[in-house]
């Protein structure tokens, strides 16, 4: 059998490089319009300051809505005088400058301080809900203007502080059983711009109601609290509800007590503890006798620390320890 040789001949090198230098690798360049669209379309990133990453379920603020709708239609009513429908509008996250854009020259912001958490809340009012519920607390429809924009008379703030007065007292009952909170009046601005709540860039959190009177017009109450202020409470109320709804799993900790009072821990005592130099010790032999002190007391050590102190002596014929000092605080 002849064996296939293993390299081209010059003749088929030659029709090779041929085929090879038709073949083209070069990309065709992109145009002008091409590059600069692209590069509209990339955005610079500064690593650890965006705001707009996703955020957690909050799921107890969640579960409230309902319940503070329920307390504020107890509020409303008695001032509208006629049925109230209120409706809890799920829960958004937004930037406070999001939010802000997107408000009226003239409105209603009043600035709470949030105890024992650090940081604030804002309770937002349309003006004209505000008018229309002095029109028809004192026997008018409550129907009349559609937008407000100057500056409330001094029947509008009365109530004003009322409503505001009594959504708080709402806010705190709702709030008692789970994680109780306070709120501290700090002020009461109609500009947003001056409402500093939290930094522009920060993510706040908007709890919505949607509220008709009878047959007026739909308003709309929101409720600001930051997330930074509100993701910690969240976690708390998680953790608590893991552990039981006091907050302490009894037999975890019962288990956990029986487990502790069968751990073994050496137990010793001391008589004595002579000193010698090297060379009394290298020059130790058989028979030898060692001179010891003893003291009347003795400790009785656990692990290195002394649980407690007695007197050496004698019971049923065996060398024992009768306790005098117990110091049960070193276990705790």
């Amino acid at each position: 059998m002849t064996r296939a040789a293993s390299s081209l001949s010059g003749d088929e090198v030659a029709a090779l490089m041929d085929e090879l230098s038709d073949i083209s690798f070069d990309q065709p360049e992109e145009s002008e319009e091409a590059k600069a669209r692209q590069a509209r379309d990339i955005a610079p990133y500064a690593l650890g300051q965006r705001k707009d990453r996703p955020v957690a379920h909050l799921t107890h603020l969640e579960r409230m809505n309902e319940k503070i709708a329920r307390l504020l239609r107890d509020v409303i009513e008695p001032i509208a005088q006629t049925r109230t429908k209120i409706d809890a509008i799920p829960l958004e996250t937004r930037r406070f400058d999001e939010w802000q854009a997107k408000q009226p020259d003239y409105i209603s912001l009043s600035l709470f301080r949030v105890r024992p958490v650090k940081g604030m809340m804002m309770i937002a009012l349309e003006p004209a809900f505000i008018t229309n519920m002095v029109d028809a607390f004192y026997g008018g429809t409550g129907n009349g203007l559609a937008h407000k924009t100057c500056e409330f008379t001094p029947s509008e703030q009365r109530l004003q502080k009322r409503l505001v007065s009594a959504i708080t007292e709402v806010l705190t009952k709702s709030w008692q059983d789970a994680y109780p909170l306070d709120f501290a009046f700090s002020t009461h601005e109609t500009d947003v711009a001056f409402a500093n709540m939290v930094r522009p860039d920060e993510p706040v959190v908007v709890q919505s109601f949607t509220i008709k009177p009878g047959m007026s017009k739909s308003t709309r109450i929101e409720i600001l609290y930051p997330l930074s202020v509100l993701q910690p409470i969240e976690d708390q109320i998680a953790m608590r509800v893991q552990a039981g709804a006091d907050g302490d799993d009894k037999e975890w900790k019962n288990k956990l007590l029986g487990a502790l009072d069968n751990v073994s821990l050496p137990v010793r005592s001391v008589l004595a503890r002579p000193e010698m130099t090297v060379a009394q010790l290298l020059a130790l032999k058989p028979g030898d006798v060692i001179p010891i002190t003893l003291s009347q007391t003795v400790p009785l050590l656990v692990g290195n620390r002394r649980f407690a102190e007695g007197t050496i002596g004698e019971q049923e014929g065996r060398a024992a320890m009768m306790i005098e000092n117990l110091n049960k605080g070193l276990l705790k």
